[in-house]
């Protein structure tokens, strides 16, 4: 398959995708796009590198696309932004299967359809390894922005949801495929190759004036709380980490530490938000009744600085570090992914 014929195949796989307000597409030299007057625009990019992110070995070619652009649009939702646009430059090695390339577009378009991003364009070429990356544009109204600068002391701090799912999915695709086929495992699977980044949880956060910092948690908990204590001038108090079940059920079989998955684990997407202490009732309230889901409360933002547990003891950062690698615990144990 020629270059042209890969990129008309492409064009063909993201055809469905809404356009929006995309004027020009893939196949001109860039694409054209008709920003909003009212909203401020919000761009992120992230790169995935097979070998680094993923491996096809633990996942098809649709869920690395799908994944791919999962990693963008939560950094999004994180700012309280929707997405409106997607551009994907992918690289892959001679001899790659075109078919391969074209089912991960076929991830990738089902999660723009559902988030309403259209794509764009981008780039082919050859590469190493199979590595995407992705540079997503969202809008969000000025009053709604959120940030990781915000939080005060005495601010609620709370999760969108329990931690380490994708943690206990990695292990399963990895090095317990005999656990994998599990109907009762299926969630944390999911919850590691095909995550739902918290578009609409992020948009109607970053609407409420009692939200006061955002950010998601793709590289754990643990490093993810200390950015914000960092970004903020502040520091956390840490009184609960929520464990998701499915985490638990995976390790009570494999004899792992689910409370670790889900403070350093990482990739599961959840918001992670300082919330003014007066409003959190009345905003946990609504976050249920909105997403039949817990707006789960971990701990509170302190005057002074680090990350402690209740006890006092310190929090390391022990989460996903790309100049370092692996957690330092999986470095540590020799079981880095």
């Amino acid at each position: 398959m020629t270059e042209d014929e890969l990129v008309a195949a492409i064009r063909a796989r993201v055809a469905s995708v809404p356009a929006g307000r995309l004027l020009v597409g893939i196949g001109d030299d860039a694409a054209v796009w008709q920003p909003s007057r009212s909203n401020r625009s919000v761009i992120t990019t992230d790169a995935l590198v097979e070998g680094v992110h993923f491996t096809r070995d633990a996942m098809s070619a649709y869920d690395a696309g799908w994944r791919a652009l999962a990693s963008n649009l939560s950094d999004v939702a994180a700012m309280g932004a929707r997405p409106v646009l997607a551009t994907i430059a992918l690289g892959f090695p001679a001899g790659t299967d075109p078919g391969w390339l074209l089912d991960c577009y076929d991830g990738i378009a089902a999660l723009a359809t559902q988030a309403g991003c259209a794509i764009a364009g981008g780039d082919l070429t050859r590469a190493p390894a199979i590595t995407f990356a992705i540079t997503v544009v969202g809008e969000v109204r000025a009053s709604n922005l959120k940030r990781r600068n915000g939080a005060r002391p005495g601010d609620v701090l709370a999760l969108t949801g329990p931690l380490g799912a994708s943690r206990a999915g990695l292990l399963l695709a990895v090095d317990r495929p005999d656990l994998a086929a599990d109907p009762d495992l299926a969630g944390v699977l999911a919850a590691y190759r095909t995550p739902r980044p918290r578009l609409r949880e992020g948009a109607w956060l970053g609407a409420s004036r009692h939200v006061r910092a955002m950010m998601d948690t793709s590289d754990g908990l643990s490093t993810d709380l200390a950015r914000l204590c960092a970004a903020s001038g502040t520091g956390a108090c840490l009184e609960d980490v929520p464990v998701a079940e499915g985490a638990r059920r995976v390790a009570a079989r494999s004899g792992d530490d689910p409370a670790a998955w889900a403070l350093d684990g990482g990739e599961d997407f959840e918001l992670l938000i300082s919330v003014a202490k007066r409003g959190f009732g009345h905003l946990a309230r609504r976050f249920r009744a909105r997403f039949g889901g817990e707006l789960v409360p971990i701990g509170r933002m302190t005057a002074g600085p680090g990350v402690r547990r209740a006890d006092g003891t310190p929090v390391p950062s022990a989460g996903w570090d790309h100049l370092r690698g692996a957690t330092q615990k999986e470095r540590d144990s020799g079981r880095a992914p």
